[in-house]
């Protein structure tokens, strides 16, 4: 399509639309997705994006909407360790969380009028975009969950569940997972942009994710899967073009096949270095007493190393630039005793040993890769190409606890893409399902264990920031505003997004 004018919206800024199609690579684009092939040819091409590490959705979405580095903006993963309050923290939903400007804010400095709307990409909530739309489920005393959205202003929420039905939850996360999620999302960002036009619009589209994930990069149903993504995308495409908007197709991340899970917890387990406590039969978790834990998150966990010595394990000063030069990086003011430090190094030497690890990186290697934040693990261990990493810490399947075979993305210490399956050892699961909502009908508290624990059963898996080629993620974006170089980092993407909203020109 044809580069949109410089005055197509009331604030003076081009119209912008930012579309993550999660999971996309170049290997995607062709005969399978006619308009996303259109698009890369009308606007010069497909181009890498390289992704902050780790390439998580988390990570890379804060540092394509700050522009600076894990280290600077804190977000080291989907979730990490909260050390005051002795609780693994992923998938938390407030924008505060993420330090730095994000670009529209920046936008805005420049242009009071340039507004934002923000649909479902993640760190939603508390923020300052003028238009924000994101999964909000109510939870209910007598355990219901309840699909609904958290919006701003407030009265968008019903303005679109009115008109589109509520947002279908169920379709957004767990063995339903699918593409009505996505449409869904796509549909609600056509009615933000018709209703309230802002200059800049941001639409996270997961389809591709769950595909990817739950059957592996070699899938033969990828074929179907993409037309029905490129179908969404073209949507959204020809809604640019009525409203003479500049689009940006991106992903955030490449999926490579899934052929070794990794149990670090249950290594840690088995050398002496996690406590657990027995709860009516079962095994919890102590991360707060245990000499080490992992926070699992794809193909990287962040290691905490618990410090009996009563010496401050991290004194961290935070530089209040956001500047990338080297006096504005946080910097962090450590002191380890020598026997915290041993400790470490025994810790480093039981994960080095596993099959499937890479490496295991100490506050120095972690610094090397920008990730050294005072939400970091003491060691972040990373996964071998193909190997991933399970948080599961019981060594008898009879004795997990009982949300592990749930979908709660909550009380997990870690992530479980297993929650996009069901247990093929069930038989009728259609039967369990109808059992529970009589169950709920009734008014009884039910639970729906339909999870698999066998991590062997998941066939895609990321993180890593180095790919095959053709298995990284991409750009599509037109050419004058990218760096003039072959590819396109995660931290470029907030300069590209300016450059489309203002006609800026690198």
């Amino acid at each position: 399509m044809p580069p949109a004018t410089s005055t197509n919206h009331a604030s003076g800024c081009a119209r912008t639309v930012v579309i993550n199609v999660v999971g996309l690579s170049a290997r995607h684009i062709g005969v399978n997705t006619p308009r996303l092939r259109e698009l890369a040819r009308s606007l010069g091409g497909a181009r890498a994006l390289r992704p902050d590490f780790p390439a998580v959705t988390c990570t890379s979405q804060s540092s394509m909407l700050t522009g600076i580095s894990p280290r600077q903006h804190g977000v080291i993963a989907n979730g990490w360790f909260d050390r005051e309050q002795g609780e693994a923290r992923l998938w938390r939903q407030s924008n505060a969380l993420v330090r730095g400007e994000k670009v529209w804010d920046k936008a805005k400095a420049r242009n009071s009028q340039c507004t934002t709307a923000n649909l479902f990409w993640w760190f939603n909530m508390n923020s300052t975009c003028d238009f924000t739309v994101t999964p909000r489920p109510i939870y209910t005393h007598d355990g219901r969950k309840i699909p609904d959205i958290s919006t701003q202003p407030a009265a968008l929420r019903d303005a679109l569940q009115n008109n589109l039905g509520a947002f279908p939850l169920f379709d957004f996360w767990g063995p339903r997972a699918g593409i009505r999620s996505s449409d869904w999302i796509a549909r609600a960002a056509i009615q933000v942009m018709r209703e309230h036009d802002p200059a800049l619009t941001l639409i996270y589209i997961p389809h591709l994710d769950y595909v990817l994930q739950r059957e592996g990069p070699n899938s033969p149903n990828l074929a179907a899967e993409l037309r029905e993504v490129d179908r969404i995308v073209g949507g959204l495409i020809d809604e640019c073009r009525a409203r003479n908007a500049r689009p940006i197709v991106l992903s955030e991340y490449g999926i490579e096949a899934a052929t070794q899970p990794v149990y670090v917890n249950r290594a840690l387990r088995e050398a002496g270095l996690l406590t657990v406590r027995d709860e009516l039969g079962r095994d919890a978790l102590e991360p707060m007493m245990s000499p080490a834990f992992a926070v699992c998150d794809h193909q990287i966990a962040h290691v905490y190393v618990r410090d009996t010595t009563g010496t401050p394990q991290h004194d961290h000063v935070h530089a209040q630039s956001n500047s990338p030069t080297h006096a504005s990086r946080v910097q962090h003011v450590e002191s380890i005793s020598p026997t915290h430090a041993s400790h470490i190094q025994r810790v480093a030497k039981v994960l080095a040993a596993l099959p499937g690890v890479e490496s295991v990186l100490d506050r120095a290697a972690q610094a090397a890769l920008q990730i050294d934040h005072q939400r970091s693990g003491d060691l972040v261990v990373t996964a071998q190409p193909g190997a991933w990493f399970a948080y599961p810490w019981w060594l008898d399947d009879a004795r997990a606890p009982d949300f592990a075979r749930c979908v709660d993305i909550h009380k997990k210490p870690g992530y479980d893409p297993c929650e996009l399956l069901i247990d093929p050892a069930i038989t009728l699961p259609a039967l369990h399902v109808a059992k529970f909502k009589i169950a709920r009908a009734l008014g009884f508290r039910a639970s729906l264990h339909l999870t698999p624990l066998n991590a062997s059963l998941v066939k895609g898996t990321h993180g890593r920031a180095q790919l095959a080629p053709g298995f990284e993620p991409v750009v599509l974006a037109e050419n004058v505003f990218l760096p003039e170089k072959d590819f396109v980092s995660c931290q470029d993407i907030s300069d590209i997004i300016l450059r489309h909203l203002f006609n800026d020109q690198p």
